[in-house]
């Protein structure tokens, strides 16, 4: 078998969504992502996506710097040696920050991987891992911030009615309480309900005293509170309330994990590949996580199919203790780009594919049809 990378491009494809989303830093009605796809000289595909969003307010990487650097620097990186995925993520560490760029190459080098040893990715995820692969992972659902109660209650009981095992409300000062209790209500006392904010709130006493207020309704969590940054106020926030604080924009490598862990900022992990850099650091996460016992989940970026097929390989592995944020591609937009794609069983899970390499077959025509712009990158044979 010839492990040369005869290949690599990187593709900026565009995708609507049936409706926008709205969370507590704005409105996104059409998704831009980074695709990237490698061949080998077998005919072998890996694919990946780098998926920033198309703005600065969730974090510093875009879909405009994240395609710059995957198709100036990370592919280039990642063919100056072997292909194997864990020396690709130790090249790929060279480049600071951009986490979602590295995580896209390094998903199409494990990708390419299965797909050589006609492996599924769960598979190769938990061999690194050294722990089983469920054959079905369970799932929860993310409410946008919709115009009225009403509306979004609707929009949780068609989440609940397609079998959904958590329901997540996005929330933001002004839109929390009310919002939560009409959900609470409406879902009953045992169900997993959690709020997300997205770093809309602060440590000013009225600020806190809204999130005091949350306790009452036996959330699972709220999800990064304060800023993306403040690991600190966090830790301050958790002394006061009781809900246990689940991190996301502050957690973008291993040592942040460990360090929001040691100080006691949260006691949940939202983890998602491309704000930590890749596979390899999220399965170091999971490591971490398992053995403080701390509760761990895979939250999403509106990837497509693409990126939902990595995120859903890895918490095919124990130690992913809550649903995860997968809702189908084809559930956010028109069409996806992978066919057939996944869907919710009635028992709110999600089937674990095992075919060989990403698990679903990428649909070049609706790739082509959704591509902006494409870069073809030289990377240098593999030793």
């Amino acid at each position: 078998m010839d492990a040369t990378v005869a290949r690599a491009e990187v593709l900026e494809v565009q995708m609507p969504l049936k409706e926008p989303f709205v969370t507590g830093f704005g409105s996104t009605d059409t998704r831009r992502t980074v695709l990237v796809h490698v061949v080998d000289a077998d005919g072998h595909e890996g694919w990946g996506e780098a998926a920033a969003l198309d703005h600065p307010f969730y974090l510093p990487d875009t879909t405009s710097g994240t395609f710059a650097v995957v198709s100036e620097w990370a592919l280039k990186l990642a063919g100056e040696g072997t292909a194997a995925p864990g020396e690709v993520a130790s090249r790929l560490c060279a480049i600071r920050g951009n986490t979602f760029a590295r995580a896209g190459v390094e998903a199409a080098f494990w990708c390419l991987e299965a797909s050589r040893q006609a492996s599924s990715m769960a598979a190769l995820f938990a061999a690194a891992a050294g722990t089983p692969v469920r054959t079905h992972v369970p799932v929860g659902e993310s409410v946008g911030i919709h115009p009225t109660v009403q509306s979004t209650l609707d929009a949780v009981e068609r989440a609940v009615g397609a079998g959904y095992q958590r329901i997540k409300l996005k929330v933001k000062p002004g839109w929390d309480e009310e919002i939560v209790a009409a959900a609470r209500d409406r879902l009953g006392p045992a169900a997993m309900l959690q709020v997300d904010a997205n770093g809309s709130y602060s440590l000013g006493t009225d600020d806190i005293q809204r999130l005091e207020r949350l306790d009452r309704y036996g959330l699972a969590c709220i999800e990064q509170p304060l800023a993306w940054d403040d690991l600190a106020g966090h830790a301050a926030l958790q002394r006061r309330i009781e809900t246990p604080i689940c991190l996301d924009e502050c957690l973008r490598s291993v040592a942040d994990v460990q360090r929001a862990l040691d100080m006691g900022a949260c006691r949940n992990v939202n983890l998602k590949p491309g704000r930590v850099g890749g596979a390899t650091a999220a399965l170091e996460i999971r490591r971490i996580c398992v053995d403080a016992g701390v509760a761990l989940w895979c939250g999403g970026m509106l990837e497509s199919g693409v990126g939902r097929a990595l995120n859903l390989a890895l918490c095919a592995l124990e130690g992913f203790s809550d649903p995860a944020d997968m809702a189908p591609a084809s559930k956010l937009y028109e069409f996806d780009l992978v066919e057939p794609t996944f869907d919710v069983e009635p028992d709110g899970t999600i089937a674990v594919p095992s075919a060989p390499g990403l698990g679903f077959p990428v649909t070049s025509a609706r790739v082509a049809q959704c591509t902006l712009r494409r870069a073809e990158v030289a990377v240098r044979p593999s030793l």
